[in-house]
């Protein structure tokens, strides 16, 4: 997941690619287009949302604790534990909701996409002031920017949800951070529907954000919960809690088939197998499952993919269908920053000590399956190495002529 204040902009990139013609191969990749919104962009809440919903952020501080002063907490990019912190220029709390990091994108032709603003901060515990919306921007791949055309906030008036909401007692009831960590959103008919971390769930919304069906997340007919699934306690004594899916590692991406009949979610993740001891493999391969959901039906069925991933530990950003069985997934590691800067030593804020080194864009094949259920890689664009000749990027160019996407998390 990306919070919001994690990098100094959002950039759309567009990328042309050849003809793959052995597995894995990688497609060399030229920059088309680059334009980016503003980190600093920012919504005012609906004007029925609770009036606390005008300031976001309060509880990014140390221990969650409720910071009231605006901007007095210094937003740092996401980093390991034992990095020195990287400030990203923007401070919290905020007045009004941030409009970044998108999650989830999906094209609606002309240049306009619909996209997912993430959960709000990085957690349930630090984004109960973040409202939960998706929005629908027009790119103007000419001038490099992206202008905000709709925000739809998400709320549950009708009591569709069957767990405790952070505005539970209020009357329209939105949606916030702490309720769910939205990673993936798409239009079906006159309905939306959006793929869950902290479930994971599945729930669809009409076109005005309202919630009107929702699902727990089955896999081989067994419900399937990571730590923050609303039925799951801390335990009373240490090792009593059970779970199959890690936290941050429900869905991430989730296509949808080209006539719109079936939704394929795809764990961040592997499953946790807990008779091996183990995380899901394959002859010691970390695998990530995509499953099915018949849209009609409203019900989850008995087919299911396997993605291999390249290096064990790797997670996805995204999942999308472009025919009836190839797909395009991002995977990524959990680097940040171009190589050329990391740190010539101990960590420190002006490098990175955990530059990017995997980041890449899947061409899969779900017609192609091996005897273990693993779906085919056909090859990949390099996120990492993409030529930019004609000096089309509007930041991030180096200086031989290389276009790098170098992003913790790429969604």
């Amino acid at each position: 997941m990306m919070a919001s204040f994690r990098s100094a902009l959002l950039a759309t990139v567009a990328v042309a690619a050849a003809s793959p013609a052995v597995a894995q191969e990688e497609f060399p990749a030229t920059l088309a287009g680059h334009a980016f919104l503003p980190a600093d962009t920012f919504v005012a809440p609906p004007a029925d949302a609770p009036d606390a919903f005008a300031v976001s952020g309060r509880f990014t501080g140390p221990g969650n604790l409720r910071t009231d002063e605006l901007g007095t907490i210094e937003g740092t990019s996401f980093l390991s534990d034992d990095a020195a912190p990287r400030t990203t220029g923007l401070a919290t709390p905020f007045e009004g909701q941030p409009v970044q990091g998108f999650s989830g994108i999906r094209s609606l032709g002309d240049d306009e996409y619909l996209v997912l603003t993430d959960n709000g901060f990085g957690s349930r515990l630090n984004s109960p002031d973040a409202l939960l919306m998706v929005h629908r921007v027009q790119v103007d791949w000419d001038a490099g920017s992206v202008e905000l055309a709709e925000t739809i906030f998400l709320s549950d008036p009708d009591g569709v949800l069957p767990f405790r909401l952070t505005n539970e007692f209020s009357e329209t009831r939105h949606l916030t951070g702490a309720d769910f960590d939205l990673e993936s959103v798409q239009p079906i008919d006159d309905l939306l529907w959006f793929g869950d971390e902290f479930g994971p769930y599945i729930f669809a919304t009409d076109q005005d954000g309202r919630v009107v069906d929702f699902h727990e997340v089955e896999v081989e007919g067994t419900v399937v919960r990571s730590p923050d699934h609303h039925a799951l306690r801390l335990p009373s004594t240490p090792g009593e809690a059970t779970f199959e899916v890690r936290r941050s590692r429900g869905f991430e991406g989730m296509a949808v088939s080209p006539d719109g009949q079936f939704l394929y979610p795809l764990f961040e993740g592997p499953l946790w197998d807990a008779e091996a001891g183990t995380w899901e493999n394959v002859d010691g391969n970390e695998f990530l499952r995509i499953i099915e959901f018949d849209v009609e039906a409203r019900a989850f069925t008995d087919r299911e993919w396997r993605y291999p991933l390249t290096v064990n530990g790797n997670n996805i950003g995204d999942f999308n269908m472009i025919s009836d069985t190839l797909a395009l997934v991002i995977e990524r590691d959990g680097g940040e920053g171009d190589a050329d800067l990391a740190c010539d030593g101990p960590a420190r804020p002006d490098c990175f000590n955990n530059p990017a080194e995997f980041k890449r864009v899947y061409l899969i094949d779900l017609a192609s399956v091996d005897d273990d259920g693993l779906v085919e890689k056909v090859g990949y664009i390099d996120l990492l190495d993409i030529q930019d000749p004609d000096g089309v990027a509007r930041i991030g160019q180096r200086d031989d002529g290389r276009f790098t996407f170098p992003f913790v998390t790429i969604e």
